[in-house]
């Protein structure tokens, strides 16, 4: 479909009747002006058509959403500015944007804006249409791959697809795949034939550091031609031409992060969801709506087939596979008959301790010993730590002070290579001290670990091995990552110490050995998905070793709790185990997914006014429950969360339980409006709030 628009847009001087049109603006829910406003326009537009509209003293972007709007006689409408001139969004589009509008309690046109490219905001038809008859920079050509025969399981999968896709409404299937078993490819092959069949392909992942490999993939056997990327590490400008591509339908796959699932694309024939337990997946701020859940609903919407893969599903999918809700589909095997790496769990309070005064090693002396073996017979290691920086906090030994941040509770990280202690909440940054800023002591030591000190303890253990470092420190520049990880696949690095950036989706040949240096902090959480969490990293960690089939793979965690129940799961490679068990403790105490859960999450200037709004808005709760007589529906007191202050606001959180989701989303549509009125005045007045619905992390 190609893109036609009149390069100039005026209306006659004379008066002409203006049809009343319902637009979508871009404002938040509690602005008070409604999900949807009006404004004329000489001839009918199409529900979906993309204009411009004045609004006060500004001229915003809008969506028509409808063009049935009565209106008084004695009212006068404005006109419409400027019509982009776009196809218009697709109704299954606009159905899935008032859907999850609705679901996550935001304004119509608060979600509708948010999700189209930030490009659109700044252009006028005429500006527009130069635009659109640029041609979008896809993908990058790459060689074709060779073509692997699927094995059996993989046939299987790829069957029992095929049979989903000729059904009238197609089931949601989860394709439960071990790490190296081969799930790319059937993504790919599935892909394929949606693609003979015409139709487009829409393939979610859930970091940007993932996407260039499997864009690689994608691009290797379908031609770069036929597809476009779509995450927010795209130039605006290329991000515009890209999603241009996939509206008018000349990109057949789109492949992008969890935004993605708005790419508006009139052929729709199959969605993909990989690493779909992925907590990145959940928005974290604005409308905090779920991509992987709003990619389940949009296939039952458009009836096209879901795949949601991943070596550790989440609990909430894999017991609606259980239940049948889900098709389960399962890939045991490693491609190649490449076997698990053997888990190998060590005590850390049986290692010897160090000297007096000396910090504790590192590396236990088995691990040590087992990447002096691979070093020795040429082969890649992967240290796993999952915090970065060179300490997570500088102390004074004299006096006890400690490297806080001014703005937020929490610390301030010491980053040795530019001699900074940054938050990494706020971004305050700060020189070093050369003295303890309290009591002018010399004497200032890091305490604990992070990455960039591990790195340079394995350099000094083993000072003619090849170290390389991958966190969000050392990738931060344009390219970084990619040249990183391109040395790491060439064979350029023998030990790779990183954060859970390095432990999903990569595809390391040489790799033999992980190792997970420190994983126990999640083991004792305040948040109930920790276990799950940490479990899925470990699994995937696991995973880069021994993908080749060569070699003896090995996976090694230090723990001082080796008898835990999650690291008997991890040794037999067991998750259908851990599952079970962590269901069977989320059913005993009532926690999802036997119960639904929002969160009303509060921030103002002091604690005082933060604790009043969220006092004030649970006794609104309360009153509106017990005048209604919903049964089921708990609302708990406000708490402050584990980091109560960022950036100077304090925060309060105050959790909602329902045992049913139809009740939840009955009260919240009914306490949101009255939410406003309870902001408060002068300094005790809160800064912003938020619902979040089906909360990822507490």
């Amino acid at each position: 479909m190609s893109v036609e628009v009149s390069l100039e847009q005026t209306y006659p001087s004379s008066p002409q009747v203006l049809i009343p049109h319902a637009i979508a603006v871009a404002a938040p829910q509690h602005a008070g002006l409604g999900d949807v406003l009006t404004w004329g326009h000489p001839q009918v537009l199409p529900a979906g058509t993309l204009v411009r509209v004045p609004l006060g003293a500004r001229t915003v972007l809008g969506l028509v959403w409808d063009h049935a709007v009565p209106v008084a006689a004695d009212v006068a409408i404005k006109p419409v500015a400027d019509v982009l001139g776009l196809p218009a969004l697709p109704t299954a589009w606009r159905a899935l944007v008032a859907f999850a509008a609705r679901y996550y309690q935001r304004s119509l046109g608060e979600l509708a804006l948010a999700v189209l490219p930030p490009e659109l905001r700044k252009l006028d038809g005429a500006a527009l249409a130069r635009r659109a008859r640029r041609k979008a920079r896809t993908a990058q050509e790459v060689a074709p791959a060779p073509r692997p025969d699927p094995n059996a399981e993989q046939l299987a999968a790829l069957a029992a697809l095929t049979e989903a896709g000729l059904m009238a409404q197609p089931p949601c299937l989860l394709l439960h795949g071990v790490t190296g078993s081969g799930k790319t490819e059937v993504y790919l092959r599935a892909a394929e034939a949606a693609l003979a069949a015409g139709r487009q392909v829409l393939v979610l992942v859930p970091e940007i550091n993932l996407t260039p490999q499997l864009e690689a993939r994608f691009a290797g056997r379908f031609g770069a031609q036929r597809l476009v990327a779509l995450h927010s590490g795209l130039t605006p400008a290329r991000r515009l031409a890209h999603w241009l591509a996939a509206l008018d339908g000349r990109a057949d796959v789109v492949l992008g992060t969890r935004l993605s699932v708005f790419a508006p694309l009139p052929r729709l024939g199959l969605i993909v969801v990989d690493e779909e337990h992925d907590p990145s997946y959940k928005q974290q701020d604005g409308a905090r709506y779920s991509a992987r859940d709003l990619a389940v609903y949009r296939g039952h919407l458009e009836r096209v087939p879901v795949v949601l893969g991943s070596a550790t599903p989440s609990l909430e999918s894999w017991r609606l596979a259980q239940q049948g809700r889900y098709r389960l589909l399962a890939l045991h095997q490693r491609v190649g008959a490449a076997p698990l790496p053997t888990v190998r769990v060590v005590d850390m309070t049986r290692q010897p301790a160090p000297p007096p005064g000396q910090p504790a090693a590192p590396l236990s002396a088995p691990l040590v010993a087992a990447v002096a073996e691979r070093l020795a017979r040429g082969e890649q290691s992967l240290l796993f730590l999952n915090r970065r920086g060179y300490a997570p906090v500088l102390q004074c030994g004299a006096c006890g002070w400690k490297s806080d941040c001014p703005h937020c509770s929490a610390w301030r990280v010491f980053h040795k290579a530019d001699r900074s202690l940054r938050c990494h909440h706020c971004g305050y940054s700060v020189r070093v001290p050369r003295a303890c800023p309290d009591c002018g002591n010399l004497d200032i030591h890091p305490v604990g670990r992070g990455t960039e000190q591990l790195a340079e303890q394995v350099s000094a253990l083993w000072p003619a091995a090849r170290v390389a470092r991958i966190d969000a420190d050392s990738t931060r520049l344009v390219g970084a990552l990619e040249a990183q990880l391109a040395a790491v696949h060439a064979g350029e690095v023998d030990i790779l110490v990183g954060t859970q950036m390095v432990t999903k989706g990569h595809d390391f040949r040489r790799m033999t050995l992980v190792a997970a240096v420190n994983p126990d902090g999640a083991l004792y959480s305040e948040d109930f998905r920790a276990p799950e969490r940490l479990f899925a990293t470990l699994m995937q960690a696991a995973g880069r070793a021994g993908r080749a089939g060569e070699g003896s793979a090995e996976m090694w965690v230090q723990t001082a709790s080796p008898a835990h129940a999650l690291y008997r799961a991890l040794a037999s490679h067991d998750y259908a185990a851990f599952a079970s068990a962590q269901l069977a403790e989320r059913e005993m105490a009532g926690l999802p997914p036997y119960s639904h859960l929002a969160l009303l999450r509060v921030e103002a200037r002091t604690a005082v006014a933060a604790e009043a709004f969220a006092r004030a808005a649970r006794g609104a709760a309360q009153d509106w429950l017990a005048a209604h007589g919903e049964q089921g529906v708990r609302v708990y007191p406000p708490l402050p969360p584990a980091v109560a202050r960022v950036a100077g606001l304090e925060r309060r959180q105050m959790l909602v339980e329902a045992a049913s989701r139809a009740a939840l989303q009955k009260l919240l549509a009914a306490w949101g409006p009255l939410l406003p009125a309870l902001r408060g005045s002068g300094a005790e007045r809160v800064a912003r709030w938020a619902l979040d619905v089906d909360p990822a992390v507490l």
